[in-house]
């Protein structure tokens, strides 16, 4: 059955882009809402945004969505990973400003959150979207692809010249709690050697080395190294799974992403929406619904996040 919260939790802090305090309100939503964003701040134009694909209006460093009077939300793509790897299908996310606020640069706060309020069944089955057949596209040396596939699944290569990353590759299927255990403490990532450059583009002004793992060559400068030795290729699954969050439904197929990003990812469900041949909206059944992401997630994994 579809989802939602059992009552709505509350989430404070510092936009990675504009460096604005903003604080973020996820509530419950009926069945067939979807997610939708609100921007309670907003007066004489219409406040509300939906989490889709087509309102996706940029993804240089983050996920942006507007809608047609120019009220946007960016950096939504933890909190959309969260939502989608805890199988929660529909939520109002209330935010008193125009970024969701990074917090420790991981999706592990917002999960931790979430489950500490806990998934409500609605009474409407879930849909997802089968893909039908391979859909594959391609932006300079980065190219992503989806599979047809009975489950959920996320495989992703990075290749940096820093050595404390180089190369990385990660495949994991999304059911039984794994991105929950797996992928949501990983934090976004960067090279030092880049701050610079972003901060004069007037970018990455909220962030800083506690909220997000900073390489420089073969040294990790973020304190405490990081989480997971190959955390950077962990932290890309954790965005494609948000990015794929905003086809409106979850998806049954095989992601592959080489050296991909939002717009990557975005560039690839336009793709795939554009061919009617290539996808078919499916009611789950209960054998189905255990291989979606979120499936499976436990109280034990709940401790543990928010440990």
């Amino acid at each position: 059955m579809q989802t939602t919260l059992k009552s709505a939790v509350q989430f404070t802090g510092t936009g990675l882009h504009t460096g604005r305090v903003t604080r973020v309100t996820v509530r419950p939503a009926s069945a067939e809402y979807g997610i939708w964003f609100h921007r309670t701040d907003v007066d004489g134009k219409d406040p509300m945004i939906p989490a889709r694909w087509y309102a996706v209006t940029n993804t240089d460093l983050n996920t942006r969505i507007s809608n047609d009077d120019d009220v946007s939300v960016s950096t939504i793509e933890h909190l959309m990973a969260a939502l989608a790897g805890c199988g929660v299908h529909n939520a109002l996310v209330e935010i008193d400003g125009p970024e969701v606020p990074l917090l420790d640069g991981s999706a592990a706060p917002f999960v931790a959150g979430i489950l500490s309020r806990g998934i409500r069944k609605l009474d409407a089955p879930v849909r997802a979207i089968r893909v039908l057949k391979p859909v594959t596209v391609r932006h300079g040396d980065a190219e992503a692809t989806l599979l047809p596939s009975d489950g959920m699944s996320i495989d992703f290569r990075i290749d940096f010249a820093d050595a404390a990353i180089g190369q990385q590759h990660k495949s994991l299927n999304m059911a039984n709690g794994a991105f929950v255990r797996e992928l949501s403490d990983s934090r976004t990532f960067c090279r030092k050697s880049d701050i610079d450059a972003m901060r004069d583009r007037g970018l990455i002004v909220g962030g800083s080395v506690t909220s997000a793992v900073v390489v420089d060559g073969d040294a990790i400068v973020t304190p405490g190294g990081m989480r997971h030795r190959d955390e950077p290729v962990r932290h890309k699954m954790l965005d494609a799974l948000g990015d794929l969050a905003l086809a409106g439904a979850p998806i049954l197929g095989r992601y592959i992403g080489q050296r991909a990003g939002h717009g990557v990812t975005n560039r690839l469900l336009r793709a795939l929406f554009a061919d009617p041949t290539a996808f078919q909206l499916v009611e789950c059944d209960a054998s189905m619904a255990s291989r979606l992401p979120g499936a499976g997630v436990s109280r034990v994994d709940s401790v543990r996040v928010a440990a």
